[in-house]
């Protein structure tokens, strides 16, 4: 029974420091790495099953990159260390083996993008259970606040100007002012940036229904049009060289909506015909009635030294800055 208290006041402590009251400025917002959860678990649970069942949920593969990396990087903290500033922290899951069952969501959504999960079970079983009830919720929601996060930092930074984006296709979106564009036309747009390891890609254009929807073979139509995409837009620096879908790999298809519309998505890898380069890319099909075709906005990476992880959901986070007009 003190244990249970205990732990009453440490998650409601953690909820107080959560979000400071409307009337006191906040003095820094919510930082630290991306897609990145602290968890508040003991070190017995954390080292067995439970921990476990958290790994494999929170850490599985990413769908979509050769190399495997984590869909989110875990931070275990006894609840009787846990002395972080929390105000620091987007993500929080506390875990607790005590004697109620229960699933608690907090989102301080009057002052900062922070989610604090709370996970209580009477036993091992209970606890797994509801992990695995729950996972895809809290993924959803702190994928969604990652998502949020970069484009305020995209906003801040600055901004390229939507006329161009709006007169070609219909749409706004959020750019960074980072990006160039090495290739613009009226029928396609290649927005790049430069990084350090390499660069990130944004592809923009526009296909006829019947492209996507003429065999009923989708997945296999979208890899087509990309590859035609590719050997007239996207070469390498060698003659001859040009970007197609990696065969060694299948991607990952998903039927989907992006702002209530029909959408296609699929997450693979590219690569260059007649070179070495190559890594994962990230396409959006989106079925666009008002102008009788599907809007196609891809982003793509080339960055052979570091992980993709991170650099696929800022790209992500432009993409579904798309609004329609």
């Amino acid at each position: 029974m003190g244990k249970m208290k205990q732990f009453a006041c440490f998650v409601f402590m953690l909820c107080c420091m959560a979000c400071k009251t409307v009337e006191e400025p906040a003095e820094e917002e919510p930082g630290g790495n991306l897609n990145e959860i602290s968890i508040v678990i003991d070190d017995v649970l954390w080292n067995g099953e439970v921990g476990d069942g958290l790994r494999r949920k929170f850490a599985a593969p990413l769908d979509g990159l050769s190399q495997e990396e984590p869909l989110f990087t875990l931070n275990q903290f006894n609840d009787t260390s846990f002395d972080r500033d929390l105000t620091k922290l987007r993500n929080i899951i506390v875990v607790d083996r005590s004697g109620k069952r229960d699933f608690k969501f907090k989102q301080d959504g009057n002052c900062k993008p922070q989610n604090i999960f709370t996970i209580q079970g009477r036993s091992i079983d209970e606890l797994l259970e509801l992990i695995d009830m729950h996972a895809d919720e809290v993924i959803r929601t702190m994928k969604q606040t990652e998502i949020t996060e970069l484009q305020k930092r995209h906003e801040e930074a600055g901004l390229m100007k939507e006329s161009r984006f709006a007169s070609q296709y219909g749409i706004s979106i959020k750019v960074p002012s980072s990006y160039g564009l090495p290739v613009k036309s009226d029928k396609f747009l290649w927005l790049k940036k430069d990084i350090p390891s390499g660069n990130t890609n944004i592809l923009i254009y526009s296909v006829k229904y019947d492209v996507l929807e003429k065999n009923k073979d989708i997945l296999n139509d979208i890899i087509k049009m990309r590859d035609s995409i590719g050997r007239q837009y996207i070469h390498g620096t060698e003659p001859g060289t040009y970007m197609v879908t990696e065969e060694a790999y299948s991607p990952y298809f998903f039927m989907t909506s992006f702002n209530d519309r029909r959408a296609f998505e699929t997450r693979g890898n590219w690569e260059m015909e007649g070179d070495f380069m190559n890594g994962p890319f990230l396409n959006y099909a989106i079925r666009d009635d008002k102008h009788q075709c599907y809007l196609v906005v891809e982003g793509f990476i080339y960055s052979p030294s570091s992980p993709k992880r991170d650099l696929i959901m800022e790209l992500e986070s432009v993409i579904k800055s798309i609004k329609f007009l």
